[in-house]
């Protein structure tokens, strides 16, 4: 090697190593210029600002608490109690919570020495330790009260409305009523609601005490009431899960079956017309290139609302999906097997059902039963546009924003279907294409 290919070998290596240098320093580069672009496009700093730690706090408590409702009508000045106050969850009449005392004088003890007072003309007594006697009263529309200007960060104060939160409970006053809300870990009323015979009874009780109402037998009564439960609504519930569960079985089933036979179109080696497999590959192309939802929101308003228009939402995306694997798969066979049906005199049909399906059904049954699990989980979210399923119910416990144990409810339930959907599609594809060792 001579002197001048020692200098060009040289020359070529240390560009070499510059280049590699750049690019070690250039894709960090790269990725911090990104995402410092990012904290200032997504405004990171304003989302800390906005985020409110107690909201989350009593949002995560809500999960699994329930709370009771002393209500005040200050127009007639009845006083009500509900557990999470819906009118099915009212306490009978003669009943109410034990720390709930008085008769013209309602005293609540919240706990930990917090006392509210419910006195006649509409006037209200709030004693919290640490803190000055407060006293509001409701005059028309109007709150007139002995707050000091400088309230603490627990107390929201107007002449319309006025918000106390404590770590007891919490209160809040308007001209129309005033309303203490007490909290109690667990989820009230889950298994009988106050007017069932069954409820505050143990399970002992039930399977081997006496009758409890005269006209039903223990468990065949303790089922009905909880099946029929008006607060929980477990039968619209179980209902909802099994309409969840349909709508993504038919969407999967139907764009299976609609795809198998357009991907023996789509694959070349089955169909020699380019025209042919072209229009069928971007028909693939388009129906899954369209997010299931937005199928979705364009069959709704042509079909209405149901679980129909969700199945053929997934259908229709799945069609396109399942098109492409399949075909694919298709592209992918063992020739020597099709040839040796042919052999036996077999037709076209014949070879494409004893050739070629048999080869492809493995890849074509994994993929079916992957797409079915996770179906199941757009599903929900289907549902809750079109207005059916487990979705649906759970976007209305949501958009009340007032019983969160019960999305936190229909949260687990969505939870479990899709462990259960993925054991089920283990199980299936095990025994449907076996299992390897």
């Amino acid at each position: 090697m001579t002197a001048a290919d020692l200098t060009l070998t040289k020359q070529e290596t240390d560009a070499l190593f510059q280049r590699k240098r750049l690019v070690a320093f250039g894709i960090p580069a790269v990725i911090l210029l990104y995402l410092t672009y990012i904290f200032f496009a997504f405004d990171i700093p304003g989302l800390a600002q906005r985020a409110s730690l107690d909201n989350a706090v009593t949002l995560a408590s809500d999960s699994w608490s329930h709370k009771v409702h002393v209500t005040r009508d200050n127009r007639s000045g009845e006083v009500t109690y509900a557990i999470e106050g819906e009118r099915k969850g009212t306490y009978p009449e003669g009943m109410r919570p034990d720390w709930v005392s008085g008769e013209e004088i309602v005293t609540i003890d919240l706990g930990g020495d917090h006392i509210v007072r419910y006195l006649p003309e509409n006037r209200t007594e709030i004693d919290i330790p640490g803190f000055e006697l407060i006293e509001v009263r409701a005059e028309g529309r109007s709150l007139s009260s002995n707050l000091p200007d400088d309230l603490p960060d627990w107390i929201s104060a107007s002449n319309r409305r006025i918000a106390i939160t404590t770590p007891e409970g919490r209160i809040t006053m308007t001209g129309a009523r005033t309303e203490v809300f007490n909290y109690f870990p667990g989820w009230e009323l889950f298994w009988f609601t106050l007017d069932s015979p069954y409820h505050g009874q143990g399970l002992g009780s039930i399977l081997f005490g006496d009758r409890i109402d005269p006209a039903r037998g223990n468990i065949s009564g303790a089922v009905s009431d909880w099946w029929n439960n008006a607060m929980w609504r477990h039968k619209d519930v179980a209902w909802a899960i099994g309409e969840t569960i349909l709508m993504a079985f038919l969407g999967t089933m139907g764009a299976a079956m609609i795809a198998l036979p357009l991907a023996f179109v789509a694959a070349k080696r089955f169909s020699p017309l380019m025209i042919l497999r072209a229009a069928t590959r971007r028909l693939f192309d388009f129906v899954r290139g369209v997010d299931a939802l937005i199928w979705t929101v364009v069959l709704a308003r042509a079909f209405g609302p149901g679980p129909l228009t969700g199945a053929l939402a997934i259908l229709i995306t799945d069609t396109g999906t399942f098109g492409k694997i399949f075909s694919e798969a298709l592209e992918n066979v063992d020739s020597k097997q099709i040839e040796g049906v042919a052999s036996t005199g077999a037709k076209p049909l014949q070879r494409y059902r004893f050739g070629v399906i048999p080869q492809v059904v493995p890849v074509l049954l994994a993929q079916i039963l992957y797409f079915l699990e996770s179906n199941t989980r757009s599903a929900t979210i289907i549902g809750a546009i079109t207005g059916g399923g487990i979705g649906l119910m759970l976007t209305q416990a949501i958009q009340t924003q007032k019983d969160w144990e019960e999305v936190a409810y229909y949260i687990v339930l969505i939870v479990l279907m899709v462990m259960f959907m993925d054991w089920f599609s283990g199980w299936l594809r095990g025994r449907l294409i076996g299992r390897k060792d």
